[in-house]
This record gives structure tokens, C-alpha cells and sequence, in this order.
């Protein structure tokens, strides 16, 4: 609150260094000059955008999440920002290139983002790096996510918002999967499920094994 009883805006990360600057390559000299406002975990405060990038790359996890984007899909800024928070390898995007960044709260900046103009050409990615194709949708003969062993190395594929997974992604996939739904609702939003199925892999891969 200020003097006159208003809510205050809260600051966002740190102002100028104070005090001598320390060492290091990895630190950015106009960051520690200005202040670093930037949305990013305190470790990571002052750092240059390399070498950020850098520290994530030698850490990422080895789950990639893809979502198809034939109708420019909303949900993708909010894929993008979760794959960041769970680190995963890399974010694809099959179908349109252009995308809405706004929910992406700029993550995309050290996220790697990679773009396939078919499913085909996904595909055909994924067969030559070796890694199954596993859908996330709701079908008859999906399997349920909570009880199925994920692949250490894998991608998980999301259809946009209303179609859901293609045929051509469901073909080419080595299983799908669904999210248990308990309430009335036909479907649940296509970024949230990108969430709870990225940390369904995190769950198994860094806490059960």
C-alpha cells in the first residue's frame, strides 16, 4: 500500500547491481548496469540471453511436445511458456508457422521453437530422431495417461482447440492418450491438457525413477 492507502504495483525483478560487480562471462554488463526486469527465475538474474539459453540446453529434458496449428490456435503461447517451465527439448508447431506469442509471456526466447508446414514433414522428424509419436486426445481407444509408462524420449502431440488430433497425426502415432475427466464437460482446454501430460512425463522421469 502507499501513504494514501492504494495498492502499490508489485516490482518485478531487481534494479542496478549494488556494490562491486561480480566475475563471469555470463553476466550481462547493461543488465548489471540497469536493473534485470526480465521474467525469468532469480538464478538466472543479470545473466545475458545466451547464456541462459546455454544453461538450459546442457539441462533440457528429453520429451518434446508438438500441437498442429491449422487454424491459428491460441492455446500455443500457453504451450510454449509450460514446455519452458518443464524444460522440455523442443516445442514443434505443424501447420501454420505465425502463431499468437502473447501467452507465451516471452518464454519463446529461450525455448526452442521448430516449425513443420505438414504432418508429414513432423513426422518423417520424428521417425529420423527415433522418437515415438504419442497423441493426447480423448478417442475410444485412447489410453489413459495416468497409468501409462511414457517413453524417457518422446513426443506428445496436441490437436488445436475444437478439432483435436488430426487423422493423419492419430495414424502416425504409437499410442493415445487421455486425461481422466470427472465433471460434465466434453473437453478440456487444449493448453491445460499440454500441461498436465507434460508433467505426467515429469512425474514419471524425474521423481519415480
Amino acid at each position: 500500500m502507499d501513504e494514501s492507502g492504494q495498492p502499490t504495483e508489485r516490482e518485478i525483478g531487481l534494479g542496478p547491481w549494488e556494490g562491486p560487480w561480480p566475475s563471469g562471462e555470463h553476466y550481462d554488463p547493461e543488465l548489471l548496469r540497469a536493473g534485470d526486469r526480465r521474467n525469468v527465475v532469480d538464478a538466472y538474474r543479470y545473466w545475458s540471453h545466451e547464456a541462459i539459453v546455454a544453461d538450459l540446453d546442457s539441462r533440457r529434458h528429453d520429451f518434446h511436445v508438438a500441437i498442429e496449428n491449422w487454424q491459428h490456435d491460441f492455446n500455443i503461447g500457453t504451450v510454449v511458456r509450460t514446455a519452458n517451465a518443464f524444460m522440455a527439448k523442443e516445442v514443434h508447431i505443424i501447420g501454420r508457422r505465425r502463431w499468437n506469442r502473447r501467452g507465451a509471456m516471452v518464454t519463446d526466447r529461450y525455448q526452442h521453437v521448430r516449425h513443420h508446414a505438414s504432418v508429414e514433414d513432423f513426422v518423417a522428424w520424428a521417425e529420423s530422431e527415433g522418437l515415438p509419436v504419442l497423441g493426447v486426445d480423448l478417442f475410444p481407444d485412447s489410453m489413459p495417461i495416468e497409468t501409462y509408462e511414457l517413453p524417457k524420449r518422446c513426443v506428445l502431440v496436441f490437436g488445436q482447440e475444437g478439432p483435436g488430433l488430426s487423422d493423419e497425426v492419430r495414424e502416425a502415432a504409437l499410442d493415445t492418450l487421455s486425461i481422466a475427466q470427472f465433471g460434465s464437460t466434453r473437453s478440456i482446454n487444449a493448453g491445460t491438457a499440454a500441461g498436465i501430460a507434460m508433467h505426467a512425463w515429469i512425474r514419471q522421469h524425474r521423481f519415480d525413477s
